[in-house]
């Protein structure tokens, strides 16, 4: 019988401690402050440029990230920016504004999360992000209201932004026009004749915020005209799209508002399907201005959004951090531009 001897058992190595201030220090022959002030990119102090590629080059060749519960200690709050995941189908308009967003805040040494938005609403929902002691936070106004945004100022919170048509009491306020939205598309429409018009509103959950006031803005384009507005709600998909099209002409509409670019691409493709002439039947606008629209034959009518610029609202953001107690800023924003094309 063949005996294997024993084999000694290999011990796990032990884990590897995470490297410190101290180490970069020691490594770029500077002191612990000075490696402090560069990474943190404090203006206060005047250090070389050489020294600073030194410190940095020292950090990254030993893996060395800042602790930022540390950070938040000495700066006595966080560097977090909180932003409430979208509770509607996020389009890539909004997909590259808070793309934008989190890379000018991080410029200012912010760190932007967004928080799911399982749960609850209001009041509830402030509570689960307070928990997380945000130093900002960006929130629709439909989320929240004057009691959540007090929740979150008695947290820790310096500054609450909120992003809709109405301003919230004691939060700074992007202002949305979506109703100009809806006034833009529908004056154009009846400016090139069109008098029976359509106006497309998803029935996909949380659009309503949208979809709602650019009916209110379709109606107010041709009140006391005579012209007619038709609401068609529409759910994003193609069966859904096919049906309405299929009763289009007993509808008697020769144009159609169609919510935004995708929802009139949609359409549009049905009601060519169903042998009906864009734009001789019926015209057909959308709004976002995506360049998929600009692709289609016919290309897409459209109404051109401008959102804040990521660098404006994040300079709007870090001034209310550092001065929390200045009277909420009021921010017209959303241009509305129409824009022609053959679809209309």
């Amino acid at each position: 019988m063949v005996q294997i001897p024993n084999q000694p058992a290999h011990e796990p190595s032990a884990p590897r401690s995470a490297p410190t201030s101290a180490d970069v220090a020691r490594l770029a022959g500077v002191s612990r402050a000075t490696v402090s002030y560069v990474l943190n990119n404090a203006d206060a102090v005047r250090i070389s440029e050489p020294t600073r590629r030194r410190v940095r080059e020292a950090a990254r060749q030993l893996g060395y990230v800042p602790h930022a519960a540390a950070r938040s200690l000495r700066a006595g709050h966080s560097r977090m920016v909180l932003m409430p995941a979208p509770s509607f189908p996020a389009g890539p308009l909004y997909s590259r504004f808070v793309a934008e967003l989190q890379w000018a805040l991080g410029r200012l040494e912010y760190t932007v999360v967004q928080y799911g938005t399982a749960g609850g609403h209001g009041d509830e929902a402030a509570r689960a992000w307070a928990e997380l002691r945000p130093v900002a936070v960006l929130a629709p106004a439909s989320d929240l209201g004057p009691r959540g945004v007090e929740i979150l100022k008695r947290s820790g919170a310096r500054a609450v932004l909120t992003l809709g048509p109405e301003p919230v009491d004691g939060a700074h306020a992007l202002l949305t026009d979506q109703e100009g939205v809806g006034r833009g598309a529908t004056r154009h429409l009846y400016d090139r004749g069109r008098r029976t018009i359509g106006v497309v509103v998803p029935a996909e959950r949380g659009l309503d915020v949208f979809s709602a006031p650019r009916l209110a803005g379709a109606r107010q384009a041709v009140a006391g005209t005579d012209a007619t507005v038709t609401e068609l709600p529409l759910a994003y998909a193609e069966g859904d799209a096919a049906r309405l099209a299929a009763r289009w002409r007993p509808l008697g509409l020769d144009a159609v508002f169609a919510y935004n670019d995708e929802y009139a691409m949609l359409l549009m493709r049905a009601l060519q399907d169903e042998g009906l002439e864009v734009p001789g039947d019926t015209a057909v606008i959308g709004a976002d201005d995506l360049m998929l629209g600009r692709l289609l034959r016919p290309r897409l009518s459209t109404v051109h959004l401008e959102l804040p610029a990521g660098r404006d609202l994040a300079a709007l953001v870090d001034r209310a951090v550092h001065d929390p107690g200045a009277a909420p800023e009021r921010h017209k924003v959303l241009g509305a531009t129409v824009v022609h094309r053959e679809s209309s």
